[in-house]
């Protein structure tokens, strides 16, 4: 168990944090904040929660945020706290898709650290423009792709790097859904009203709200890059403006192939986030449902089962362990791992250091990778299937 981040605060104090987005019947916001506390890391002092003013004071006063910290406006918020001597020091960016980019353009300029739920943006334009913007600004920013926190998605990873499976030959990834089998986006329904609105999702549906996950773990534990893919995005629910299934085949630079399947209309299927990976000396398998283990088959041999914390786990894993093996950990801690992790870089930062090369999390530059991700395989969908080399 190696994860213990509160002997980090000290006399140095929390870190001191923002959020934007996130107020009254948002899911996400709350998710973060709870990862943002469970290493006592960072301590929320300030939030524009809401487009609405009124509502985002009104979930400020429910989480005790100070009346003079609850903001109307991220615009507000950026400036107040940037002449604060006691402003915040990073900021948790949990809006719909749109307004990724204009919040993160406006803290980094502020001189804020930058913890963006993902997508990036929704234009590759927009998430190149932040690349440049992020790099300049010596800021952390790093991107809430979750499951590269799992401690066993960590072991596979180190598995790869260390070649025991030898010459990465397929990879296989899916993220399969039910939850918008039907056309719940034209009831009440605020996750899905915003998901399924290209003005506020971007140019992909699934894609991009699942998709990007699937794409970014099988590329974190991998190593690989791609090269080219071809994608089916389909619409099944009638009325409905974005896609709701996606499959794609893959082509990664190397010569390894493979396949992403992501459906939100899947039926049966809860959140089954799944990763293959086959190489010439062996295979992995995870399953984000049944998080804490890791199916590795060296060719020729039996299978073995590997847990979280248990015989064969590596260090890697190690490291972003809380709890003892048979515990469970899983979705809340994968991403508490990466505000632990970023925490790490900021720490760095105020002293004005790089973080240690163990320290690991989705960069802004990972984010970039995902819209481009997104942008090639709606073209390649509108081209009725066309290969798109990636750039």
């Amino acid at each position: 168990m190696a994860i213990n981040a509160s002997n980090e605060s000290g006399s140095r104090g929390r870190i001191r944090l923002g959020m934007v987005g996130g107020g009254q019947g948002a899911f996400i916001g709350a998710v973060h904040r709870i990862a943002a506390r469970i290493d006592d890391q960072f301590e929320l002092v300030a939030g524009a929660l809401a487009s609405d003013p009124a509502r985002a004071k009104a979930s400020a006063k429910e989480l005790g945020i100070a009346d003079d910290r609850a903001y109307g406006s991220f615009e507000e918020m950026a400036k107040a706290e940037a002449a604060r001597t006691d402003g915040i020091e990073a900021v948790s960016i949990v809006t719909p898709n749109h307004m990724h980019a204009p919040v993160a353009k406006i803290f980094l300029e502020a001189g804020v650290h930058v913890i963006c739920d993902k997508p990036l943006t929704t234009t590759v334009a927009e998430a190149e423009e932040l690349v440049v913007l992020a790099n300049k600004s010596g800021r952390v920013f790093a991107v809430t792709h979750n499951y590269t926190g799992y401690p066993m998605v960590r072991q596979a990873r180190a598995m790869v790097a260390n070649g025991d499976l030898g010459e990465i030959r397929l990879v296989h990834a899916e993220y399969l859904q039910d939850w918008l089998t039907e056309r719940v986006e034209a009831t009440s329904h605020k996750q899905a009203a915003w998901r399924t609105d290209p003005a506020r999702s971007g140019a992909g549906g699934c894609i991009g709200d699942i998709g990007t996950h699937a794409y970014n773990l099988a590329c974190f534990v991998t190593g690989l890059k791609l090269d080219a893919l071809l994608a089916q995005l389909s619409t099944f629910v009638e009325g409905r403006r974005l896609d709701d299934d996606v499959q794609i085949l893959l082509k990664w630079k190397g010569g390894a192939k493979g396949t992403l399947w992501a459906s939100q209309v899947a039926v049966g299927n809860e959140n089954g986030l799944t990763l293959r990976v086959y190489g010439s000396k062996g295979g992995l398998e995870w399953a984000q449902e049944n998080p804490n283990q890791l199916w590795f088959t060296p060719y020729g041999r039996p299978k073995q089962l590997l847990t979280r914390g248990g015989a064969g786990a590596l260090g890697e894993a190690g490291r972003v362990t809380r709890i003892p093996a048979g515990h469970p950990e899983g979705y809340l801690e994968g991403f508490a791992t990466i505000y632990a992790e970023a925490a790490r870089a900021i720490r760095a930062a105020r002293a004005g250091e790089k973080p240690h090369p163990e320290v690991i999390f989705p960069t802004v530059e990972d984010g970039l990778a995902g819209v481009k991700f997104i942008d090639a395989a709606v073209r390649s969908s509108a081209s009725d299937g066309a290969w798109i080399r990636m750039t």
